[in-house]
Formats: C-alpha cells, sequence, structure tokens
C-alpha cells in the first residue's frame, strides 16, 4: 500500500544571510572542518570502498531523497531527542482547572539573548554590537551567498513585499550552499505554484532568535495547508545529542543573523512540506504496521488518505506496535479477526480527533480563526477532544516545564513522540492503544488504566458503538 511520492525534489539553494565577510569566512571554514569529520567517519563507515567520498556523497543524496519524499526525516523523528521526556515525570497541580484554557494573546518576546563568539562545531553567532539597517529582504538579494535564494523569491512579488515589509518581526530559516549540494541531480524542478509554498515554509510571521528556538517543539510558518483550513502548518524543532534541528534533518550552522524586521538562521538541508497523516503513517511500517493493517482491514485508511476526507486539521493518536503487542495475543487474535473488525473499527476511531490539532505548544481549532499559543498557558492544562467515535472524548492532559513536555491521554497513556507534523494535522505517538471508559454504577467514567484485559472486557467497552460509528 506504498503511496506515490507526491512532493517533488526542489532545486533550491541559498546560504547564510549576512554582509559580514569575517563572520561568513569563519562560518566557511568551520563548515568545511564539520564537513571533513562527517566525512572521515562515513568513510571508516564504508570501508572498502575505493573511492569514498564518491560513494559517501551517493549515499547521503539517497538519504536525502528519501528524507524530502516524505517531508521530514520520519525515522529521526521516532528516535526522539536529547530533550526526550519519556523518563520525565511532572507531579500535577491538584487545584488546576480541567476546563478549556482562554485564548491568550501571543508572548512577549523582549530583546534577543546574547551569544559569544563564533565557536568551532556549534552554529555560529554573527557579532551585534551594530543595530541592523537592512530588511532580512535586502540581506538576502544583496549577499554573495544567497543569489539562488534572492533569485527564487524575486518570482513573487507579494513575497518580495512581506519580506521587505515592517508587518512582522520574521524569522528565516536559510538553507547554505552545501544544502544546495545535497540536491539529487535527477530532482525535478517544481512548479512555480510548489515552489511558492515551499518558501514560504521557511518563514515564520513570528520572532524566534536561538534562545526562543530552543525552547520551542514546534513553529508557525507562513504556508497554509488546505487541510489545515486557514491555520499555519508548523515545523518541529528538536535539540539532538548532535545540535538543534528543524525538520528533525535540517541541523542549525548559524543563527541570530538579525534584519530591520527580523531574524535569520542558516540550516544545511532545505525543508519541505510533509504529506498527510496515512501517508507518514505507511512510510512507518517498523513502527505503525499493525495500526496500518487495522485501519486498511476497516477501510479508515483509505478515508482518512482521501482528498473527500471532510475535515480541517486533526490530531491522530497513533499507537505503536509495541502498544498493541501490551494488549496480548487474545485481544489482538479477536480484534484482527473478521467477528473483531467491527470492534476494531470502534476502537481505532477513538484515537482519531478531527477539526482539533494539539501540538506540544500550539492548538488549532477549526471552528476558530485563532491559534493559540500553549506557551502562554500556565504548566498545566487540560483538554476534552472529541473523536470520532460518537460521543467519546479523550482527556488531554498538558504539562510544561522549561524544554520538557509531557502529555497524557486518559490520565494514564503518554505521548511517547511529539509532533509529527502533517499536511492534515499532527501525529502524537501514545504508550497504549487507547480504550474507551465504561461507565460506573455511579455515573462516572471508568478510565483504564493498564490492568489485564480480556476480550470480554473489551468487547463490553466497545458494544455500543460498534453498530453506530459516525461515519468519516
Amino acid at each position: 500500500m506504498r503511496f506515490s511520492r507526491i512532493v517533488p525534489l526542489l532545486p533550491l539553494a541559498s546560504a547564510l544571510v549576512i554582509t559580514d565577510t569575517e563572520v561568513f569566512q569563519n562560518i566557511e571554514k568551520s563548515g568545511k572542518s564539520i564537513i571533513d569529520n562527517a566525512q572521515s567517519v562515513l568513510n571508516d563507515a564504508f570501508g572498502k570502498a575505493n573511492d569514498a567520498y564518491g560513494k559517501v556523497k551517493d549515499e547521503a543524496k539517497v538519504i536525502y531523497s528519501k528524507v524530502h519524499d516524505a517531508g521530514c526525516d520520519v525515522d529521526a523523528w521516532l528516535q526522539g531527542s536529547s530533550f526526550n521526556d519519556n523518563d520525565v515525570e511532572f507531579e500535577e497541580d491538584p487545584n488546576h482547572p480541567h476546563h478549556p484554557p482562554p485564548h491568550d494573546g501571543p508572548p512577549h518576546h523582549g530583546r534577543p539573548p546574547k551569544h559569544g563568539p563564533p565557536h568551532h562545531g556549534k552554529p555560529h553567532h554573527p557579532p551585534h554590537d551594530q543595530k541592523p539597517n537592512q530588511t532580512v529582504y535586502e540581506l538576502i538579494s544583496k549577499s554573495k551567498y544567497t543569489t539562488k535564494l534572492a533569485k527564487f523569491i524575486d518570482e513573487y512579488d507579494d513575497l518580495v513585499k512581506i519580506l521587505n515589509g515592517t508587518k512582522a518581526n520574521y524569522t528565516v530559516f536559510a538553507p547554505t550552499d552545501e544544502a544546495f549540494e545535497k540536491i539529487p541531480e535527477h530532482g525535478r524542478k517544481p512548479s512555480k505554484e510548489v515552489l511558492k509554498k515551499i518558501l514560504l515554509y521557511h518563514v515564520s510571521d513570528d520572532f524566534y532568535p536561538a534562545g526562543r528556538v530552543l525552547h520551542s517543539y514546534t513553529i508557525p510558518t507562513l504556508y497554509e495547508p488546505e487541510k489545515l483550513l486557514g491555520h499555519k502548518q508548523r515545523l518541529t524543532v528538536r535539540v539532538t545529542l548532535k545540535g538543534p534541528a528543524i525538520n528533525f534533518y535540517a541541523k542549525l550552522v548559524a543563527v541570530n543573523i538579525f534584519a530591520t524586521n527580523g531574524v535569520i538562521h542558516g540550516i544545511d538541508s532545505i525543508l519541505v512540506p510533509p504529506p498527510n497523516v496515512a501517508q507518514i503513517i505507511d512510510l512507518l511500517p517498523g513502527e505503525f504496521s499493525t495500526l496500518e493493517l487495522g485501519l486498511g482491514k476497516t477501510g479508515l485508511f483509505d478515508k482518512i488518505n482521501s482528498t473527500e476526507y471532510p475535515h480541517e486539521g486533526g490530531t491522530f493518536f497513533a499507537p505503536s506496535n509495541f502498544a498493541f503487542q501490551k494488549l496480548g495475543p487474545r485481544i489482538n487474535a479477536f480484534l484482527f479477526s473478521k467477528y473483531g473488525e467491527k470492534y476494531l473499527k470502534a476502537l481505532l476511531e477513538y484515537h482519531i480527533v478531527v477539526n482539533q490539532t494539539l501540538y506540544s505548544d500550539a492548538f488549532y481549532d477549526a471552528t476558530s480563526d485563532e491559534s493559540e499559543d500553549i506557551t502562554a498557558r500556565p504548566p498545566y492544562y487540560h483538554y476534552d477532544l472529541p473523536t470520532t467515535l460518537k460521543g467519546k472524548y479523550l482527556a488531554v492532559d498538558v504539562a510544561r516545564y522549561g524544554p520538557f513536555v509531557t502529555i497524557r491521554i486518559n490520565g494514564f497513556s503518554r505521548v511517547t513522540v511529539h509532533d509529527g507534523v502533517a499536511s492534515d494535522g499532527v501525529i502524537q505517538v501514545v504508550s497504549d492503544v487507547l480504550i474507551p471508559p465504561k461507565n460506573a454504577a455511579s455515573g462516572e467514567q471508568a478510565f483504564w488504566k493498564g490492568e489485564e484485559m480480556t476480550v470480554e472486557d473489551l468487547k463490553e467497552r466497545l458494544q455500543p458503538f460498534v453498530d453506530e460509528n459516525i461515519e468519516l
């Protein structure tokens, strides 16, 4: 059930945007050193190659092609980061209110943080003892390191106007010349419409200096996919052992290049908008083969992958293969049998939220034109998200502490991998299959807490829904 490669590879390149020649020379020297070190490691790995450089280059292009077909490095997304919160626990404030939070205004950004001089092996910071006197666009158009990027931007008068304007403090993630070299020679130039979407995906109309980038999980961009209905597609940010990365593969190589209307960060790869939720799941059989099999057997995969699928954003709480294994062989055998298929469909529908998109640090509601910045909220907050299983909600609690975020569903299951951004929403990988609660004698809902469950117990919880599931 492999989907066709729908995202063309773009022959787009740019470089670090700054007018200080000395800084660029330092960055170039350090960049070459980093590449040489990486080349040495790769040469050892390929050992028997007569022409190690050629083989490494070819291998890098193959990997780069796969990454850009997906829109992000989905394997790296699953691997998490050095800020992985799987082992982090937050004690919830017993007095915090459990109700949908109000829509707060954007956070105050204050002055950019101070940084030391450029140093070897890490993102570089240009000296900023002088106030900037050029716009983001002017820096790009006048730099010899961004001639190709300037050429592409110049094709769109409205984009030039945006990057020259003062309606916002913009953040631009600018690929370097080395990023252009990663593009396979067979890459086709995208249409003008697609190219503009890609360019917009590199720009945010919010101000993200380096300090704020490193404390963010996602960043909004100017690109607005049709399925998000006017809400902004987001970039993911992770601080890995190899340094900060955007969309899990684009490394930050230079930061805090300030303009009069924003800031520019240099990255070593080109960012491509991601595919939809179904396509991302299809790309990861090692993690989601059981889930994909269930979606296929119940007809849900074709529905959520259809262009006519009626939703405007959404959140898919995706159980991994290991989460299904935790149910035990008897329940799995039942669910994937012919008799259990209707129960399987109800169970999977309980994992799908439409029209409400919950990221680690933002919330989109299709019923509202506004998006909520969760980072402006108190450290603990609660959402009740309606699922496609009739009348059933997921109780979602989010806790933040600095760069760490933990998300729990129904007080038990945890989000183990955050923010798989998609063109039609977001994937949050959960530690357990989510089981609908049953009504206790007191009238309260009895949530499943991971205790041993029999097939009959599962059927009892799902029985009210097997004949009257709402249609997606």
